[in-house]
């Protein structure tokens, strides 16, 4: 009879593979989730530039 070790389960490399793949879209996400804060973050200033408000308008002459 063949040995069914092998068939039992994951291989020791697809756990591997599975584990690199795992990280890798764990770190893509944090950076996705980065660029959309940062992205966010511009979209305020940019509104502010537009309108003419800024922090220094304030100020007396």
């Amino acid at each position: 009879m063949a040995s069914q070790s092998s068939s039992s389960g994951p291989r020791k490399s697809d756990r591997n593979r599975e584990d690199r793949l795992k990280s890798a879209l764990k770190a893509n996400m944090a950076r996705r989730k980065a660029q959309a804060r940062a992205r966010a973050g511009q979209g305020d200033a940019r509104t502010a530039v537009k309108t003419g408000a800024s922090k220094g308008s304030e100020q007396e002459s």
